[in-house]
């Protein structure tokens, strides 16, 4: 089961409705779902919650390290608690997934995010899950650390709400430990709903004599 739920961005209002931030507004929602709240916590560098579902402990953290220092808070807090690797969701920003796509794996590379590098580095392991929430890609390489800090326009951060909304219906099977079920979950989405046909336009006289 997962027992540590971890947002990846980072600290202060200018960064707050980055791109990069989308862990934190993840870990935000499920803290509103659990009616839990995040206060500073020192020993483990960040906003944390602790609440109980169904007589199991859970733990709700966002490193305040910034971004490449991530893991120093993620392991802090789980070493103290005894938190396994594969019992900690990590939900992060992804660049190679659109606006509007989620994606849940467990392992992997950190393919160059910074956060998970450290994470990486900080737990000696990359047996953690990850939920990865898109956000597109500029195009160019060059631009990625601009695009990342940027906001993204109201019709993207609408599409990475809807995301994050629909992912978030897993965290009940996360919790329960049944990931195959939180997988398909995540991977799910609504077919779009079929447009009514528009109606004929009145005929005309040219209509008539066709």
């Amino acid at each position: 089961m997962i027992k540590l739920f971890v947002g990846l961005g980072n600290p202060g209002p200018e960064y707050e409705a980055t791109r990069h931030n989308a862990g934190f507004w993840w870990v935000d929602a499920l803290a509103r779902e659990l009616k839990a709240t995040l206060v500073p916590e020192r020993a483990y560098h960040g906003l944390m919650a602790r609440t109980s579902v169904g007589g199991h402990s859970v733990w709700l953290l966002e490193p305040q390290t910034f971004m490449n220092l991530s893991g120093k808070s993620v392991a802090a807090l789980a070493r103290f608690y005894k938190i396994a690797p594969e019992e900690i969701l990590v939900v992060h920003d992804e660049l190679d997934l659109p606006p509007g796509q989620a994606k849940l794996k467990r392992g992997g590379s950190h393919a160059g995010h910074n956060g998970l590098r450290d994470i990486h580095a900080q737990l000696g392991s990359s047996d953690y899950w990850r939920l990865r929430l898109g956000i597109g890609h500029p195009g160019v390489k060059s631009e990625v650390v601009h695009w990342v800090l940027k906001k993204p326009a109201p019709d993207q951060r609408q599409l990475i709400e809807d995301s994050i909304a629909h992912s978030l219906k897993a965290w009940p099977a996360m919790l329960a430990g049944d990931m195959d079920k939180a997988t398909l979950q995540v991977h799910t989405t609504k077919p779009p709903r079929p447009k009514p046909p528009r109606p004929a336009p009145p005929a005309t006289p040219q209509d008539a004599a066709a």
